[in-house]
């Protein structure tokens, strides 16, 4: 059976996160299967700490040219992804996001409004015009004058496939989120429901960048249930090791006494999130911080591959915040890296 060890070696292996990878941004991007990025600017720190030669250009370039996109998808929250993979992962999570909204107060203010119709007239608004969540509420409001607007606008965020348009998640832009069809973004139709292959791509692809990991924490991070039966239909696609975990032919499994270097996370980074026994990084069951605000001014530090600062950008300087005493030499490593977290920043 893997120690706790052996998975934190593993996962940091196909994290990207126990050497710095030369890797073009999208790729990686792909690889993890999106990253969260409901805070816009915090994928920029993801992909630093990740990718050798990281530039904010160039995810910038991909938001703005539609090569990626932000919009909800695993556990019905915001994700960066590329366009290609938007495509086959909203429909495979759409069941996850009518879940969440009609599971949430919001959802329980549209009685006696039809759903279906008031989707497809805001998407119809949205077309014509990007608007801002407030702004198409009160749209969608003249229509449906005795619903909560907010409810509506929110309906569109989370049953129907619409994305973020930049500026937000372009580097050095702020504002609030301005909403549009990811169809008419995009200029393809988005698929409607999942096929059998995406589904069992996707568990595929879930153990290739999280594994090894069980039927229960890649239900964590996608928010679907019932997988066993999609990793039954996988048959000799998947490893079944001990410990209920689950793994990919020909992953990676480096030795557990690989070292592992300092790495500033961003904050919402989806290797702190991803599974539902989060011990192979988490050694004393803290809670991971989910701070508001635009990204890349908050985060968690690992040290030896685990969980054990947060980090805060204070006034251009990089404050560490450890929750216990530092070697001399583990001191020297964070310090180094949030050295050069604070120019990436700064650039």
């Amino acid at each position: 059976m893997l120690s706790t060890r052996a998975l934190n070696r593993a996962t940091l292996d196909r994290q990207l996160l126990l050497r710095r990878h030369v890797m073009p941004a999208a790729e990686a991007i792909e690889h993890l299967v999106g990253m969260q990025a409901q805070a816009p600017l915090s994928p920029y720190v993801g992909l630093w700490t990740r990718l050798d030669g990281f530039t904010h250009s160039e995810l910038s370039k991909l938001v703005l040219d539609a090569e990626a996109v932000r919009g909800g998808l695993m556990r019905a929250t915001v994700h960066l992804v590329t366009a290609r993979d938007y495509l086959k992962l909203r429909p495979v999570t759409q069941i996850v996001l009518e879940r969440s909204y009609f599971g949430q107060p919001f959802g329980k203010k549209l009685t006696g409004v039809d759903t279906g119709k008031a989707v497809t007239l805001g998407l119809k608004l949205l077309k014509a015009e990007p608007r801002m969540r407030t702004e198409l509420g009160k749209a969608l409001a003249e229509r449906y004058p005795e619903a909560d607007p907010t409810a509506l606008s929110f309906l569109l965020s989370y049953v129907a496939p619409v994305i973020q348009l930049p500026p937000r998640g372009v580097w050095g832009s702020k504002g609030q989120a301005v909403l549009a069809p990811a169809a008419h973004w995009l200029g393809r139709a988005i698929p409607g429901k999942p096929t059998p292959k995406l589904l069992e791509e996707m568990v595929l692809r879930y153990l290739a960048a999280y594994g090894p990991a069980t039927v229960m924490d890649a239900q964590m991070w996608s928010g679907l249930t019932k997988l066993r039966e999609i990793v039954d239909r996988l048959g000799k696609k998947v490893l079944r090791l001990p410990g209920d975990l689950l793994d990919v032919p020909g992953a990676p499994t480096p030795q557990e006494d690989v070292p592992a270097p300092v790495r500033f996370l961003p904050e919402y980074d989806n290797l702190l999130l991803s599974h539902a026994d989060r011990t192979r990084f988490i050694e004393d069951g803290r809670r991971v911080p989910l701070p508001p605000g635009n990204g890349a001014a908050y985060g968690t530090v690992l040290v030896e591959g685990f969980y054990r600062a947060d980090w805060r950008a204070v006034k251009g300087e990089i404050v560490v915040e450890p929750f216990g005493k530092l070697t001399k030499s583990q001191k020297a490593e964070v310090d180094a890296e949030a050295a050069a977290l604070t120019q990436f920043l700064a650039s």
